[in-house]
């Protein structure tokens, strides 16, 4: 076996109540530790078996089969633990729930292979490595600030991936808007791949669902300080919505356009949002049902230091 690997084991038997459903549904149901996807990965390679045979996805069982589970798990060696500080809200054996600071990238990536986020949680808890992406369900942007969770158990990452696309955990996000947004809405576009810029991505008739809610909390000359909800969780969703309907995000460095001067706001007022050094997008609001109690938790993070300052200078204007 690969050095890289290890082995999990476990058989249980099917009864009356499984007969006439699929072998990956029961599997589902037997063990649950693992997601519906990881199970058929294992039915197809032969390593969960029926009556020590192996069968497709799509067997149906009878009841009384026994099935039984002799897989590898791979480890994520490749990923070196890096002593990077992290603002943990709350830790527990399934979970870890931190505050991302704006600058740091969630994961490995072309031009960042290492000094993430992954490369920190692994030296917080190497046991991290025996799970997909070292636990990561869900990601921000890099110059997002903000609350993400981090499965710590193989139970809890097929809850929480299961929660995600079943728009069961809620996400809401504090942003500084360009323009005076008069009232909330929603905005439901399909977000996909620009046409032409591959690496941004836009509205388009191609791309996937997307709803994002957005609510009023303060207006400033020029600019909005708004919450969003999303009921979807798209690549730069928040940012490509909220310039789709002409409210770009201050300090967005792909999707922002220029505040623009007018006799009505302040010269210095244009100079401090053109200065705002990032997009000004903070996820302050995660709620989620915990894999073990099963009842509903939320956790917050403070907005960081540069997004306050922000709103105390845009404060001050307005005195």
């Amino acid at each position: 076996m690969p050095e890289n690997s290890e082995r999990t084991r476990g058989s249980a038997q099917a009864d009356r109540s499984h007969a006439g459903k699929r072998l990956d549904q029961v599997a589902a149901v037997l063990f649950p530790d693992y997601s519906r996807a990881r199970l058929q990965k294992w039915i197809r390679s032969g390593e969960l078996t029926v009556d020590g045979r192996k069968a497709r996805t799509t067997y149906r069982i009878n009841g009384g089969e026994n099935i039984c589970l002799d897989a590898r798990m791979e480890l994520q060696d490749s990923i070196e633990p890096q002593d990077i500080p992290l603002d943990v809200i709350h830790a527990d054996r399934d979970l870890i729930v931190i505050n991302k600071p704006a600058g740091l990238v969630v994961h490995p990536a072309a031009g960042h292979p290492d000094g993430t986020l992954q490369n920190g949680l692994l030296h917080f808890d190497p046991a991290l490595a025996a799970l997909p992406r070292s636990g990561i369900v869900h990601r921000l942007d890099k110059d997002t600030s903000g609350v993400m969770v981090v499965a710590r158990s193989l139970r809890a990452h097929t809850s929480l991936v299961d929660q995600l696309q079943t728009r069961r955990m809620s996400r809401i996000y504090r942003a500084v808007a360009t323009g005076e947004i008069t009232a909330g809405g929603t905005v439901e576009a399909p977000v996909g791949r620009h046409p032409r810029d591959r690496k941004r991505m836009a509205v388009v008739r191609s791309g996937k669902p997307a709803v994002s809610h957005y609510r009023v909390l303060k207006r400033y000359p020029g600019v909005t300080y708004i919450d969003v909800a999303l009921e979807s969780g798209r690549t730069h969703q928040i940012r490509v919505h909220m310039g789709h309907i002409g409210h770009s995000l201050a300090g967005d460095p792909v999707y922002g356009r220029p505040l623009k001067k007018r006799r009505d706001i302040p010269q210095e007022l244009v100079d401090l949002i053109r200065s705002f050094p990032r997009q000004a997008l903070h996820a302050h609001k995660l709620s989620l049902n915990h894999p073990d109690i099963l009842k509903k938790q939320t956790y917050k993070a403070a907005l960081p230091a540069d997004f306050r300052s922000l709103l105390t200078s845009l404060d001050e204007f307005l005195k």
